[in-house]
């Protein structure tokens, strides 16, 4: 167990100083995938060390993008420059280390103005471990604020987005509506997966589209039905 963890020397782009980071490798056996695409490994979680944070002022983002400069580098500078900085996230990490991680690289990509596609895929990682920790309500909220990134990245940036098609991005939309509880806009954005002439060269997210189309359909039939119900009369 103990050789899929391994240490790397990292740069901080903020204060220049070198520190540790875990990581996992990439030889875990994956278990299953959600529809949102969470993936689940035997071995190890691989979410728990996307986020670097540096021991030494304290600034955090996602390991892909940590040590790219930016151009409110000088703001996040500014705002921690003479701060008591008290953290290290190095070594194995606890759950609620990681769940900490993400919260303080949201903190700092809302104060950088990144792309709101990072933002999101913050937002859906932290989802992802509220749901491995059994906490649905905070599950959601996450899930929502991803959505809500992923709208706002869909209007503002380039497709593809990270490795994200047109029609994927479109499909992780309605699922994630689907999933917090709001159905019509579910259905309109799978219902434009499922609709696509593209979506054919993507047979995989078209099979996953048609089967949330029909999960959300379903469930608003349902909610429909119980509306009409008539209530039984107090006695």
């Amino acid at each position: 167990m103990a050789d899929i963890y391994y240490t790397a020397e990292k740069t901080c782009v903020i204060c220049d100083k070198k520190f540790s980071v875990t990581r996992v490798r990439n030889r875990l056996s994956m278990l299953k995938q959600d529809s949102d695409f969470c993936t689940h490994y035997k071995e190890a979680n691989p979410y728990y060390y996307a986020v670097w944070v540096c021991p030494h002022c304290g600034y955090a983002a996602q390991d892909t993008y940590f040590e790219e400069p930016f151009a409110k580098v000088a703001t996040i500078k500014n705002f921690l420059t003479g701060r008591d900085v008290k953290v290290n996230f190095g070594g194995q990490r606890t759950r609620q280390d990681a769940i900490n991680t993400y919260k303080l690289a949201i903190f700092f990509a809302d104060m950088a103005d990144t792309l709101p596609s990072r933002q999101a895929s913050l937002y859906l990682k932290l989802a992802w471990l509220y749901r491995e920790g059994g906490l649905p309500d905070e599950e959601s909220v996450m899930l929502d604020q991803a959505r809500e990134y992923y709208e706002k990245a869909f209007l503002k940036e380039k497709i593809p987005i990270g490795n994200m098609s047109q029609v994927t991005l479109e499909y992780l939309i309605g699922e994630l509506l689907r999933r917090t509880g709001r159905l019509s806009d579910a259905l309109h954005y799978l219902g434009k997966v499922v609709g696509s002439p593209q979506a054919k060269n993507e047979k995989r997210i078209l099979e996953m589209a048609r089967e949330a189309w029909s999960l959300a359909r379903s469930a608003q039939k349902e909610q429909a039905a119980a509306a009409k119900k008539p209530v039984a009369a107090e006695e």
